[in-house]
């Protein structure tokens, strides 16, 4: 299957789970969206989460990097792709736990270690930055985010500022590129 088909595969899945939705949205950061991409209908979807694992699980076929998740959307692509490779994860919170251990980093993560960031949805690459700026603190190695689909409003552009590479399975381009048809 080339990359084409497994993207137009995606691309019809997500659909097909309802999770791109048209009208007015507010979004995370405060703006508004003409469309939504709804994380949990795709997350929850059994068919889109197993793509979205093997497409992951292809991407990071040629690393042996630990895998990180964001709390909380992007906790199940994690642990499924994780269980794809057969690797451990961790999960990146917003904020430490403010009870139990008081841990940002869920999970083991040894100093030094090359970790690459799962996320469902890239906006403005804020919380996939707060991320790897934890993981960082924690002593990992963090150049690459690995994301669902990437709205294109300037995730890209923020995680470069970070020195991390932005890569998308889908880019709101492609995902709404035949809405009017």
């Amino acid at each position: 299957m080339t990359d084409d088909d497994r993207r137009d595969e995606l691309i019809a899945a997500l659909r097909a789970a309802d999770a791109v939705r048209f009208g007015e949205f507010e979004l995370s950061h405060g703006g508004t969206s003409d469309y939504y991409v709804d994380k949990y209908l795709f997350e929850t979807d059994p068919e889109c989460l197993s793509l979205i694992a093997d497409a992951f699980a292809d991407r990071l076929a040629g690393t042996d990097a630990k895998l990180a998740g964001v709390a909380l959307g992007a906790v199940p692509l994690v642990a499924v792709t994780a269980e794809r490779l057969g690797r451990p994860y961790v999960i990146a919170r917003k904020q430490a736990k403010e009870y139990g251990t008081g841990n940002r980093i869920e999970g083991r993560l040894e100093a030094g270690e090359e970790v690459v960031v799962l996320e469902d949805i890239a906006t403005t690459g804020r919380s996939a930055v707060d991320a790897v700026e934890a993981l960082r603190e924690a002593g990992a190695t963090v150049d690459r985010v690995l994301v669902v689909v990437d709205r294109e409003e300037g995730a890209t552009e923020l995680l470069a500022e970070h020195d991390v590479e932005l890569e998308a399975l889908l880019t709101a381009s492609e995902l709404l590129a035949d809405r009017d048809a």
